[in-house]
């Protein structure tokens, strides 16, 4: 049903060169300078995260609004899981395993659902699925991992470089997700997750030469990143989500995480009057290629998979393996979803249900019920 993260893994990323000195105190003006070996170089600057405390807040308040607006005891025809909540108890299990609302409640919110994206044109969706949670396991799971990472990444970028990095990685998921999976709706921040994992990976890459025990770091994050999309394999996670905001980060990191080198900070910060010999540039040549390709693989990227979506195009249709980087199926379980669609037959008696994708038969007892409503017990059925 929706992107799920998986273990909620602190990364520590080493320490660079130079970071953690001390400010030495005012000196006396009529002191000699001091020379260049003994001049402390000034830290790159560090922020006070505060937006990735609001994306949480934010994740969450909307969150609780999807829960009330779903009001199991009044919507669900089923027993509600933990009724005492009122109308924020949870729909029953068998429905949604994760503790939250209904699949239909979901799509009412703003889930992505490519039907309504391409054939009606919403596609605000590719943005607001990132706000929304398939329920408290899930939104607790990536939560967690969002205050891990993201608050570390914005004390040392700021908040402007990692909100368009959250914000942009987690379109780029969208997109992906949209353009592989068509027959159910997907809802979640993992995308927006992987995307500051891959920005991690492309920093210290890009800003190699100002990291210690850097080989170390490198090959953790790689294998951090490796489980992670490993576990995304399990059916019912939108691993295309996780993807595509792990290359979606991963090319805006070498946008957004180019820092100068080393020397060229330390050259910066020699007294006057006192001579470093050659002039040092401030990136590296590498660094500008980087910048130069990422750039251009994004807006080719965006430009080429918005309009494959828009035009209805189906990328399975053009991979017949790309379906295995989401599910593997095996003896355990299947990767087949069951489409949600129903013949009705409406009689004195009732409402009675069949699900096409997986055969299931039910009666409701409604004199009466409109297409929306069929739809929405047509969705719990097939779920």
């Amino acid at each position: 049903m929706g992107r799920e993260t998986s273990s909620e893994i602190e990364i520590m990323v080493p320490p660079r060169r130079g970071e953690n000195v001390v400010h030495p105190l005012e000196a006396n003006p009529t002191a000699p300078p001091r020379p260049p070996e003994q001049a402390e170089l000034r830290p790159f600057r560090r922020w006070t995260p505060w937006l990735v405390p609001v994306f949480v807040v934010a994740n969450v308040i909307m969150f609780a609004v999807t829960m009330c607006v779903n009001n199991c005891p009044r919507n669900s025809p089923r027993p509600c899981v933990a009724p005492f909540l009122g109308r924020f108890a949870f729909n029953p299990l068998k429905e949604n395993p994760l503790f939250g609302p209904s699949s239909s409640k979901l799509e009412k919110m703003g889930a992505l659902d490519v039907t309504k994206v391409v054939k009606e044109h919403q596609g605000w969706r590719l943005i607001t699925c990132i706000w929304l949670h398939a329920g408290v396991i899930h939104i607790l799971a990536n939560m967690l991992n969002l205050l891990l990472i993201g608050v570390q990444l914005e004390q040392e970028f700021g908040f402007v470089r990692i909100g368009l990095l959250y914000v942009i990685s987690g379109f780029g998921g969208s997109l992906l997700s949209a353009l592989f999976i068509r027959s159910s709706i997907s809802v979640g921040a993992s995308g927006a997750l992987f995307g500051l994992l891959g920005g991690m990976l492309s920093e210290l890459i890009t800003n190699w030469t100002i990291f210690e025990n850097k080989f170390a770091a490198i090959w953790t994050l790689i294998f951090i990143i490796a489980i992670n999309l490993a576990l995304g394999l399990l059916p019912h996670v939108d691993n295309f989500a996780h993807i595509g905001g792990f290359i979606s980060g991963l090319l805006l990191g070498f946008v957004f995480f180019i820092r100068p080198q080393f020397e060229w900070v330390g050259q910066e910060n020699v007294p006057p009057g006192y001579h470093t010999g050659s002039v040092k540039s401030k990136h590296k040549i590498y660094q500008y290629i980087l910048w130069i390709i990422a750039a251009i693989f994004l807006i080719v990227g965006f430009t080429v998979g918005l309009i494959l979506l828009f035009r209805g195009v189906n990328a399975n249709d053009h991979c017949s393996w790309c379906h295995y980087l989401s599910c593997v199926p095996n003896s355990i379980w299947s990767c087949k979803s069951s489409a949600s669609y129903c013949l009705p037959a409406q009689d004195a008696n009732g409402l009675n249900l069949t699900c096409q994708g997986n055969g299931s038969n039910q009666t409701f007892f409604f004199p009466t019920a409109s297409e929306t409503r069929i739809e929405e017990l047509c969705r719990q059925l097939c779920s």
